[in-house]
């Protein structure tokens, strides 16, 4: 009987029945399910099914990605044809993300741009037809913008010099320097770790609300989804992290830590979009520190 587990004696691997997408499906519906009913108070149960639901799905994908990294590490299944078809596979979802976001800007644009739309009456109402929109009658919905020169310039340093120093981790990888490329990975969490708290601290000043308000509605949702973003490529380099102090990559396989530093020069440039965009372009008279 031939060993499961030995080297394919092929190019493409036939991946094996696996429960993680059934599992993964039910999850995310209990999660869908339980979100929706404790935002509109249908159930007293409704946050355990969401907390029931998310654990199902970090669960699923632990499970997930450690069978595909023993694929990759143990079974020699990732050939360099099925590698490239991963990479064919995320440069196809940064795709999707880019579309994402141009969504977000478009909303944005929509309003920044014509702040008086003749065909937008609520619109003009809402924001005494001018972007910024002007201050809101209750003081509290709109009373001014960020100053773009303070903290979201202190994040765009943050979030450019960890694009630097993932690629610090990549060039020791591809050189062989596993001490370097432990270095780099370091730095770049800890400087991804540091973006998140300063954007909290700056959510929690913010001289504008996310409902009632359509300023407040675009920003949050642009700025907050890259946020979520950052999180997550955050997570992506820690388990990466783990790989290398394990001594996963090599300097011609390393597809789970190349993909990683694909994602997080991705979220560096949305970044600048939203900066320029956002920022200093919708900037208008922030209020005083």
């Amino acid at each position: 009987m031939a060993d499961a587990h030995a080297k394919p004696q092929h190019d493409y691997h036939l991946v094996d029945p696996s429960p993680w997408p059934i599992i993964g499906s039910i999850s995310v519906f209990f999660m869908a399910i339980g979100a929706i009913s404790w935002m509109h108070h249908m159930f007293a149960v409704a946050p355990l099914i969401f907390f029931a639901g998310a654990i199902g799905v970090l669960y699923t994908m632990a499970s997930w990605w450690r069978d595909v990294i023993r694929e990759a590490e143990y079974d020699g299944y990732h050939t360099r044809v099925v590698q490239i078809s991963h990479r064919y596979g995320m440069i196809l979802f940064i795709a999707s993300e880019v579309m994402f976001f141009v969504a977000w800007f478009w909303a944005y644009f929509d309003v920044a741009l014509f702040p008086s739309d003749v065909y937008q009456f609520a619109r003009t109402e809402l924001i005494g037809g001018q972007w910024p929109p002007a201050p809101s009658a209750d003081g509290v919905k709109f009373r001014g913008t960020f100053d773009p020169w303070h903290l979201p310039l202190l994040n765009t340093l943050i979030l450019l010099t960890s694009g630097t120093t993932v690629t610090w981790a990549h060039h020791a990888l591809l050189h062989g320097d596993r001490k370097g490329l432990i270095q780099g990975l370091w730095l770049t969490v800890i400087l991804g770790a540091l973006f998140t708290c300063v954007q909290a601290y700056e959510y929690a000043h913010a001289a504008f609300t996310y409902s009632g308000h359509i300023y407040g509605a675009t920003f949050f949702m642009a700025t907050g989804f890259h946020g979520a973003h950052v999180l997550i490529g955050t997570i992506f380099l820690i388990v990466c992290l783990g790989r290398a102090y394990k001594g996963h990559f090599t300097p011609t396989h390393h597809l789970g830590f190349e993909f990683a530093a694909w994602y997080w020069h991705f979220v560096d440039v949305v970044w600048l979009f939203l900066f320029v965009c956002i920022y200093v372009w919708g900037g208008g008279t922030p209020l005083p520190h």
